[in-house]
């Protein structure tokens, strides 16, 4: 190895033919990268759901027309489009045919309630949004304060041809009654929409490494949800870090076969996004699309139709799945990458899964602001360490203090990251940019780390007050703000607690305004304005809550006292 190891002694760490750094700039943008990959796996699958195989070919003429219907808008190079919708296939077309028309991709949660939604699309400025219908009747109750002028509609089967799609939406919609009433006027079905663009032509804009190509959103600590701004050449350089990254492990797979993904985790989220949706596109791989992870019975049969390589997860669903009865009907012996991030892996976890898969889990680290891997252990390792590994090619970490000088060899310090992955900025908030981009280039992450001296990084504590509910963000400020909203509510905290499920969950603590107040209203209001993992588990009441004499709220002291 060529590159320097004495500033990056992690280096030493890594597996033979894993470079020290990449080359991001053999790609002009994304689109580049997605097109050379419909041109050389155009018959190969690209998505593989409920039985219905999308190859790259078809992706490719689908999000083409896609683009050239969105062009047809009347939008302009830059302009937003949010994406609302689990993982089906009209996900990964949407994603192509919003950046091959020079715009950009605002990923949406769609479990969010109207007051998140209406909070990001006038943030990021949508002008334009995909969604699935199930979720159509939040839109309805906020679209009218938003910026968005086009609403694409879609449903769970549009892309399951005609009969079988047909017969998936009657279900959803009457048997299941997933589908709630809601009234968009104007809105224009997907395949329809599709359809008008296959008319079309799809003018080709010049798009440059620079510019942006995803808004993801991201807990702010003032409660307030911010974007960060991804550019094509961030996630060209996370997908290329992770192709290198992973390369000892897959390199053990039979001479020709098709890289298969596990695509369970949300689309919407970065870490799916990357390492799922754009990596398949890089390596010509196959996902299976999990619309609902939740449903383990059902990940698990539609798992044992495949032979899964790939398998980034969080936490919570290892462990789901790995307790099942039906864990055996699925023939692991292909896996060579079970990959955990988002939240910290239980070691409890990691020894079932090794046990009943052959296969460690190998733990990253990364963030929204890192599009998302930063770093992770060897793919080649036998056995799970407890640390979030490495930095991964061209990526530098360093420990600081509060003052922003890096500690003393040994001490905990916060980590902060350097490299061709790390976001430009939050959109439109220098203020907040400020606060976190340190003057020489690196991100600082809020989360306090500790290094050994092969380089392997471990996180031992969390600056901010965040909980990480499964993987997912929430910021007590958020959530103490809108329940300090709630009638009858004098004030409040909300502190993370221990959860056995998902890491951590969500507790509040109340002084009543009104003695009447109960915790059923509290859960209600809670679930009107706060989408499911930010809702609070422990609902508790006090007389008052322990402040600091300036009368800043111990949060600490509240998380102590179980």
């Amino acid at each position: 190895m060529n590159a320097s190891t004495l500033d990056r002694p992690w280096l030493k760490a890594y597996p033979p033919g894993v470079p020290a750094d990449i080359d991001a700039s053999q790609y002009a943008s994304l689109v580049a990268l997605m097109e050379e990959s419909f041109a050389k796996n155009a018959s190969a699958v690209a998505y593989s759901f409920m039985g219905k195989d999308i190859t790259f070919g078809q992706t490719d003429s689908l999000s083409q027309a896609f683009a050239a219907y969105l062009q047809g808008l009347g939008l302009a190079k830059g302009d937003r489009v949010a994406i609302m919708m689990p993982n089906v296939p009209q996900y990964p077309v949407t994603v192509a045919a919003i950046l091959r028309a020079g715009f950009v991709v605002v990923n949406v949660n769609p479990l969010y309630t109207p007051r998140e939604l209406e909070h990001q699309l006038k943030d990021s400025g949508a002008k334009a949004i995909v969604i699935i219908e199930n979720f159509a009747n939040t839109l309805e109750q906020c679209i009218a304060a938003t910026p968005v002028k086009h609403v694409v509609l879609t449903a769970m089967g549009d892309q399951l041809g005609m009969l079988k799609g047909a017969l998936v939406n009657y279900v959803v919609r009457n048997v299941k009654k997933m589908v709630p009433a809601f009234n968009l006027p104007g809105a224009v079905r997907f395949n329809d929409a599709v359809a008008q663009g296959t008319r079309g032509t799809l003018k080709r804009p010049d798009i440059k490494p620079d510019d942006v190509a995803v808004l993801q959103y991201t807990g702010g600590t003032t409660g307030v949800s911010k974007g960060a701004v991804l550019l094509h050449r961030n996630v060209i350089a996370n997908v290329l870090q992770s192709e290198a990254w992973n390369g000892p492990a897959m390199s053990s797979m039979t001479s020709g076969a098709q890289p298969t993904y596990v695509c369970a985790l949300p689309l919407y989220h970065i870490f799916a996004f990357t390492v799922n949706m754009m990596l398949g596109m890089r390596t010509g791989g196959k996902n299976i699309l999990i619309p609902n992870p939740r449903d383990l019975p059902a990940v698990l049969k539609e798992l044992s139709k495949h032979k899964v390589h790939s398998f980034p997860a969080v936490n919570t669903l290892f462990n789901g799945l790995a307790n099942h009865p039906d864990f055996n009907t699925v023939d692991w012996s292909h896996l060579k990458i079970s990959l955990g991030g988002g939240m910290a892996v239980q070691s409890a976890v990691a020894k079932l899964w090794l046990e009943k898969t052959g296969c460690p889990i190998c733990e990253g680290y990364g963030l929204s602001e890192t599009s998302p891997s930063a770093s992770c252990n060897p793919t080649n390792s036998k056995a799970f360490t407890g640390t979030i590994g490495v930095p991964i090619p061209g990526t530098w970490f360093k420990l600081l203090d509060d003052d922003g000088n890096e500690v003393p060899a040994g001490q905990p310090g916060e980590i902060a990251i350097k490299g061709p992955q790390v976001m430009a900025g939050y959109w439109q908030r220098p203020d907040e940019t400020a606060k976190v981009m340190t003057p020489d280039g690196y991100f600082k992450s809020g989360d306090i780390g500790v290094v050994d001296e092969r380089g392997f990084f471990k996180i031992v504590d969390r600056k901010k007050d965040m909980i990480l509910v499964s993987g997912f963000n929430v910021y007590p400020n958020e959530v103490e703000d809108v329940v300090s909203g709630m009638e009858g509510v004098m004030e409040c905290a909300c502190v993370g607690v221990v959860d056995e499920k998902s890491g951590e969950a969500v507790k509040l603590v109340i002084v009543k305004k009104n003695p009447d107040l109960t915790e059923a209203q509290v859960r209600e209001f809670c679930k009107t304005n706060l989408t499911g993992y930010k809702q609070p588990k422990v609902v508790e009441f006090r007389t008052e809550l322990p402040k600091t004499p300036v009368g800043k709220i111990l949060r600490r002291e509240l998380r102590d006292k179980k």
